[in-house]
């Protein structure tokens, strides 16, 4: 199949090339049979556009998981959304019994996905951007909440983002939302005359957010002051490689550098 997908939806390839190959490698940390699958059903050219892969997007996605998993623990009965879901293979790998799970994309990424996976009275797809705030409604009402949002802000305006994150922390009350950021920096880079440059052939799309870690927990009450906890996560350390292994481990622990890398946030919303 070919996903003939452009802009933001296509990305989702670019994070389906990195955690499919990570799960393919017998040196690999990452375990996603379903994500190997979809990968090698569809007719794209990964490398063409994306370049040799990285172990990123799989480690991202392990911190998810485990942070999924450590809910679901605490509530039995928990919700999980899935904000800008793309081809991520999330249910399969965290299949708890008990968990309902709703899917929100845009028309075209949900149209790609349901060819490899399909909804069920379990496994709800919305097809809505998740800016609009109408699939609220679609999830199961008075059930602890955890919504996860990989590779998705920094495609929105702060503007955007303040109203929906506002809106979040209020409907979905005693609940948890977990999403990643990009530093400054980079998001000025995509911005910039020409954008970010992956490949020749492959120019991301612009992404208007980026924050400092230090200025994340102070931005985010700013928006939403009933927050009752906001932790920055650390990534899992990389698997092979000095620079991988290394320096981003140094960026990772130290004060300064911290603010140039990119963070993963878990945020509890109040009891209301």
């Amino acid at each position: 199949m070919n996903p003939a997908l452009t802009d933001v939806p296509e990305t989702m390839l670019w994070t389906l090339h990195n955690r499919a190959s990570e799960a393919s490698r017998p040196d690999g940390v990452f375990d996603d049979p379903e994500a190997i699958r979809i990968y090698r059903a569809l007719d794209y050219d990964y490398e063409r556009s994306f370049g040799p892969a990285e172990a990123s997007h799989a480690l991202r996605s392990m911190l998810f998981d485990r942070e999924l998993r450590r809910f679901a623990e605490a509530y039995a009965d928990a919700v999980v959304v899935n904000l800008g879901e793309g081809l991520e293979t999330q249910r399969y790998r965290v299949d708890v019994p008990g968990l309902d799970w709703v899917s929100v994309d845009l028309p075209d990424a949900q149209r790609v996905r349901e060819r490899f996976i399909t909804p069920d009275a379990r496994h709800r797809h919305v097809a809505r951007s998740a800016l609009d705030t109408a699939w609220f409604d679609e999830v199961p009402p008075g059930r602890p909440t955890f919504i996860t949002a990989q590779g998705l802000f920094m495609y929105f305006a702060e503007t955007d983002l303040r109203p929906l994150v506002a809106a979040m922390a209020e409907r979905f009350a005693g609940g948890a939302l977990m999403f990643d950021a990009i530093p400054p920096w980079l998001s000025k880079k995509t911005m910039a005359p020409g954008g970010w440059q992956k490949t020749p052939h492959y120019t991301t799309p612009p992404m208007p957010w980026g924050i400092k870690r230090s200025a994340l927990e102070t931005t985010l009450r700013s928006w939403a002051p009933s927050l009752r906890s906001v932790t920055p996560l650390r990534y899992p350390r990389f698997p092979r490689g000095f620079l991988n292994r290394y320096v981003f481990e140094l960026f990772a622990r130290t004060p300064g550098l911290r603010d140039l890398a990119p963070q993963v946030a878990l945020v509890r919303f109040g009891e209301g």
